[in-house]
Parts: structure tokens; C-alpha cells; sequence
């Protein structure tokens, strides 16, 4: 990645979604002590995490989902691989539910599986230390079924070649490479199956800024070349006018705006939008004081009646503190506000 600035432009695609959320929903349990419900009688109480979110995402292209920590953006992204399980809604990629085919027969299961991969965060933990990286990014290929053992090795130095990596690095573990590396071997691992749908759940957060060019650029380079859909989950928004074609702004676990990229970079439309846009330092504008993000998110504990977003808006009048608004199309953005609707934004 030469510059940030610089997005990726990608050929349009077949308007038929490979991957859809349709009203997904996630909430929490929380645990009570047995003394409050003994004496207190108090009731069980829940946290939404997620709550009634759809999109769609075409083939060979990049969904990105943004917003401040605790927003439910990676929450999300579990239940579109079927590790969490969804309290409303459901998760679907070409054509098939992730839920209910995770849950039935033991092949088509498995076969769903293999279409799906992940990338983690934090790329040490999501790779076992007692393992040499050969058998790391072997495993899903054994597991599947899809190579015989003898023809591991060569397989294995393929992929890692496909991430810059060398064929003498199989006897390796992951504490002795970097960071980037580490990432990069993740990468290796959830290509192996050949997946039409990848989800990174902030693959470069925890890399320096020069290593986080790199496997950006990698990410789309391998994108390119297999026909990846993908799901970006990010806080950093100069990397996702980067890599995405599409993205969806995520707060107190709903989606406030959801618009093309280039639309949204250029007139975005929702106020918490435009308020993390405002906080983006920006080379050009020198002389411009840069705006910070006002206010805290609210405790989902005790979420805010009507528009979740009312106590930091500074456009929120009184409909905003009582009427949750819905997320309605504008053009070719979709955004969740009753400024916008009116007019008064």
C-alpha cells in the first residue's frame, strides 16, 4: 500500500448477494448473583449486542463495519461464521443458512465450513504455540479431507508462498516470527480450503503501521485473485476507505448508515458518521482543528430511549429521544436518522 489514501478500485459485480444478514440479532445473559436473586428477586437481565442488522455483500466484494469499540462489530462477525449463535435473524451465504446447516447433517456442515474462514485480531493467539507452523496451516486441509497426508508438505509451501512466506519456514513456531508474519500465516490458513467468504475481525490492529501496508496489501491481492467475499471489521477508517467497496457504520449495535464508499467518505449522512470523519486526522487540511469525538457510548446496560445516538447528536430533538428510527434508504445510502429523514441534516 503505497498510500492509505489511494482506495482499491474493483470492477462492479453480479448484483446477486453471495452473503446476507437478514434481521440478525445477538444478546447476552448476564450473570446475577444467587444472593440478588434470593433476596432481591431480581429478574435475569440480558445485553444486546447485536440488534436486527441485514445487509448484503456481492461476490468478490469488500463489506466494511465500523465504529467505536464495543459496538458489536465483532459480535457480528461471529454469528456470520456460525460461532455464536443468533437470538433473531439469521446469516446466509449463497443461499444457505449459516445456522440451521451448521446445526443439521455432519457433511453439509462441513461443507459450509470449508466456504467460510476467518481472520482473527490478534494473530499469536488465534495460532497454537505448541504447534510448527507446516501442521498449523495444514490442519484445515487434513480436516476436510482435502489432501492426503503425503501431500501436505508441498501443499503447505504453496500457500505460504502465496503469502510471502518461505518453504523452510514449516518448521517453525509462531513465537519465532513477527507480528506481520504471524498474520501472514493466518492468511495461509484460511485460504487453504479455497473459502468463497472471509471475515478479518481487525487483522492489522495489533501491527504497526508500516506491517499493516503490507498484509492490507496482501488481503487484497489475495482477494483479487480468488474471488474473495469479504467482511472487514475495522475502527480505522483510513484503512477502510482502503479496502472496501461498501461500509456499514455500527452503533449500540445497530447500523446507523450503510452507504457505498466513496459516497460515504465524501457526504456522509448519519451524525455519529459525520463526528467520526470530523476526528480523522487529515494531511490536507492543515490549519483545520481537528474535532474529537464527543461524549462516551452509552451503557448497553441502560441504552437510551428513542435514538440510541440522542445524547451526542446534536441534532436530536424530542422525536429523536422517544422514536427509535429506522434504516431507510436515501438515495443509494441507507441511514437510521430522523434529521436526515426531515430534512434538518
Amino acid at each position: 500500500m503505497t498510500s492509505a489514501d489511494a482506495p482499491i478500485e474493483r470492477p462492479a459485480s453480479a448484483a446477486t448477494p453471495v452473503v446476507e444478514a437478514r434481521g440478525l440479532g445477538r444478546s447476552f445473559a448476564l450473570r446475577t448473583p444467587w444472593t440478588s436473586r434470593l433476596v432481591d428477586r431480581a429478574a435475569p437481565r440480558r445485553i444486546v449486542a447485536v440488534d436486527d442488522v441485514s445487509f448484503t455483500i456481492a461476490r468478490g466484494r469488500t463489506l466494511a463495519l465500523v465504529g467505536e469499540s464495543g459496538c458489536g462489530k465483532s459480535t457480528l462477525a461471529r454469528l456470520m461464521v456460525g460461532l455464536d449463535e443468533p437470538t433473531q435473524g439469521s446469516a446466509w451465504v449463497d443461499g444457505v443458512d449459516v445456522q440451521a446447516t451448521l446445526a443439521g447433517p455432519g457433511d453439509a456442515a462441513r461443507a459450509l465450513r470449508r466456504r467460510m474462514q476467518m481472520v482473527f485480531q490478534d494473530p499469536y493467539a488465534s495460532l497454537n504455540p505448541r504447534w510448527r507452523i507446516g501442521d498449523i496451516v495444514a490442519e484445515p486441509l487434513l480436516e476436510q479431507g482435502l489432501i492426503l497426508p503425503a501431500q501436505a508438505p508441498a501443499r503447505v509451501d504453496a500457500l505460504l508462498a502465496s503469502v510471502g512466506l518461505e518453504g523452510l519456514d514449516t518448521r517453525r513456531f509462531p513465537h519465532q516470527f513477527s507480528g506481520g508474519q504471524r498474520q501472514r500465516i493466518s492468511l495461509a490458513r484460511a485460504i487453504a480450503t479455497s473459502p468463497e467468504f472471509l471475515v478479518c475481525d481487525e487483522p492489522t490492529s495489533s501491527l504497526d503501521v508500516s506491517v499493516q501496508a503490507q498484509v492490507l496489501n496482501l488481503l487484497v491481492d489475495l482477494q483479487r485473485e480468488r474471488a474473495l467475499t469479504c467482511l472487514f471489521i475495522s475502527h480505522n477508517l483510513v484503512v477502510v476507505r482502503y479496502v472496501a467497496d461498501e461500509v456499514g457504520v455500527m452503533y449500540l449495535g445497530r447500523l446507523v448508515e450503510l452507504a457505498p464508499r466513496d459516497d460515504l467518505f465524501a457526504t456522509p449522512r448519519h451524525p455519529y458518521t459525520r463526528m467520526l470523519l470530523a476526528a480523522v486526522p487529515d494531511l490536507k487540511g492543515r490549519g483545520r482543528e481537528r474535532v474529537p469525538v464527543l461524549g462516551e457510548v452509552p451503557d448497553p446496560l441502560l441504552p437510551p430511549s428513542g435514538c440510541a445516538f440522542h445524547p451526542r447528536c446534536p441534532n436530536a430533538n424530542e422525536r429523536c429521544r422517544v422514536e427509535r428510527p429506522a434504516l431507510r434508504p436515501s438515495g443509494a445510502v441507507r441511514v437510521a436518522c430522523h434529521a436526515v429523514e426531515e430534512g434538518r441534516l
